[in-house]
């Protein structure tokens, strides 16, 4: 090996030394010494069809893996198309390096090719935004900025390299560096008492968890606290799968009842935004006591009597030695249950429709049942993702991912190429609506060159169903909610060079999903959704 090498290749070896094996990208002038490095250093490159595209799925890398992804985009629209990825990144704690490229610092201000502040931009959305000022900065700042990703409150980070810092050179690194993440403070142990004499006074308590667990690690930790003090819980986003469906002390369908009648929340790595009305009754009581086990204090908008803000896997751990002698509080658990049953036993008459066009909830229900059980199902959509985020339980965690609080729809095929490309062995199952497939269908492209066989299940109802209901509901008409109907997006994916098929009848859904498996290829079940099917939505999504 030389003693040398330009800032591309340095960049290269940190992502090396970070356990980095893919870096997205679309190829572009600016960003061309990272991809000869990461070529030279055995880094696998994925391109893309559009930036967004590279930078969703170095987020996707990031929540099925807990690593930081890795995304390269060139600069000026390479960076701008990035942007929403990195909002989206933010707003769900997801760990992820965007390296862009920039114009050069000898032109500056002159007028360059896409010449842009990025960093006032990105600054906006990451834990940090820089520019590499020079070649020798460039491996220690790489690891920094991945420690910082992955550090207490996680989430992303952007890094921009001057085309003319880029083709600069230094001396190689010695290998001294360690990436080590910094999970936060310990836990207080007389918090950590005040919160175990909370639990045990307490008569109707519950939990709600989300996904800071995750991404610190903790899902054995907070089955064993909830499981030792007895305590009734749901999930959201990355926490789905904590506990898994059958558990006693798992409710997701009465998760109303649980938090809406408790008279002690605990509130474990999850925010208070519109998915939880805020903190605020009906969803949680008026009367109930709260307490916050988080990184910090992100979005806790109501006094709580006790918060362990820190390491939350050290929190939780404490918590679970702690909470012995706990009551089993029998009553309270039952009338949960049969809550639980009930709200299950309603849902009977969606998922087991025979109406054509298909019932949403039926073509969930069949690809639930089709499901192995450690596939990994992506949400792309509005309505037909929320009849799937109802509908679908995990055995495990990391087994579903979507847009989380962000929203953002055209994330699903990139999300499903970074499950895939992190767990060949598994199924990989992408729930698309039919407008979420139009703002990235041709990463199929993508998907069919790098031969990562996922398959994308499309509920087409020829509207944006998310929109037209509602509509509706509150003024009596729809504007701009109409898609055509019946379009063959499985013709689209067959023209790319993949596996498609339409769907009329639910009778036919289960056959088609074997065939596209068995073609071993990148594929499109199109499956014809009843428009007047109206998820039951119950919450203001605002």
């Amino acid at each position: 090996m030389a003693d040398s090498g330009n800032t591309g290749e340095l960049i290269a070896l940190a992502l090396k030394r970070a356990g980095t094996r893919n870096l997205f990208t679309l190829n572009g002038g600016h960003i061309w010494p990272i991809l000869t490095g990461a070529t030279e250093h055995g880094i696998r490159i994925v391109d893309v069809r559009h930036e967004q595209s590279a930078a969703f799925a170095a987020e996707g890398w990031a929540k099925v893996t807990r690593e930081c992804g890795v995304a390269a985009v060139t600069a000026g629209p390479g960076v701008t198309n990035a942007v929403t990825a990195l909002a989206q990144a933010q707003s769900g704690d997801s760990p992820m390096l965007v390296l862009g490229g920039r114009a050069p610092v000898a032109r500056w201000g002159m007028g360059s090719l896409q010449e842009m502040d990025h960093v006032a931009v990105a600054r906006t959305l990451t834990k940090q935004a820089s520019t590499l000022a020079s070649p020798e900065d460039a491996f220690a700042c790489v690891l920094q900025l991945m420690r910082t990703a992955l550090s207490r409150r996680t989430g992303p980070v952007f890094m921009d390299v001057p085309i003319d810092v880029f083709f600069g050179a230094a001396d190689l690194p010695e290998a001294t560096e360690h990436l080590i993440p910094d999970p936060g403070p310990p836990p207080d142990p007389d918090a950590v008492r005040r919160v175990a004499g909370l639990v045990r006074d307490a008569q109707r308590p519950a939990v709600i968890a989300g996904g800071a667990v995750w991404w610190a690690h903790a899902e054995d930790e907070l089955r064993r606290f909830v499981e030792a003090a007895h305590l009734p819980t749901s999930v959201n986003g990355m926490a789905r799968g904590m506990l898994p469906p059958g558990h006693p002390l798992f409710f997701s369908r009465a998760r109303g009842k649980a938090l809406g009648q408790a008279d002690l929340i605990l509130v474990v790595g999850v925010p208070l935004d519109f998915r939880l009305n805020f903190g605020q009754s009906p969803v949680f009581a008026e009367d109930a006591k709260i307490v916050y086990i988080d990184v910090d204090d992100h979005r806790k908008h109501r006094p709580a009597e006790v918060s362990i803000l820190g390491d939350v896997k050290a929190a939780l751990a404490a918590l679970g030695a702690a909470v012995g002698g706990s009551p089993e509080r029998h009553d309270w658990l039952e009338q949960l249950r049969k809550a639980e049953m009930d709200a299950r036993s309603r849902d009977s008459t969606m998922t087991e429709s025979d109406s054509s066009p298909v019932h949403p909830a039926r073509l969930i229900a069949e690809v639930n049942r089709f499901a192995d059980p450690d596939a990994i199902i992506v949400g792309d959509g509005g309505d037909f993702v929320s009849f799937a985020g109802r509908l679908i339980e995990r055995q495990t965690p990391g087994l579903w991912l979507d847009p989380g609080p962000f929203g953002a729809l055209g994330s699903g095929p990139a999300y499903a190429m970074a499950a895939k490309l992190a767990h060949p062995d598994r199924q990989v199952i992408l729930l698309s609506g039919d407008g979420a497939f139009g703002f990235s269908a041709m990463e199929f492209d993508t998907l069919v060159r790098h031969k990562v066989p996922v398959m994308c299940v499309i509920g087409n109802n020829g509207i944006w169903a998310l929109e037209k209901h509602p509509m509706q509901n509150m003024l009596g008409l729809s504007i701009a909610a109409d898609l055509a109907p019946r379009t063959r997006y499985d013709k689209v994916v067959e023209a790319l060079g993949g596996f498609g098929q339409l769907v009329d009848r639910p009778d036919q859904i289960r056959p088609a999903l074997e065939r596209a498996f068995k073609a071993g290829v990148p594929a499109c079940i199109n499956v014809i959704c009843d428009p007047e099917a109206e998820y039951p939505r119950s919450s203001v999504l605002m």
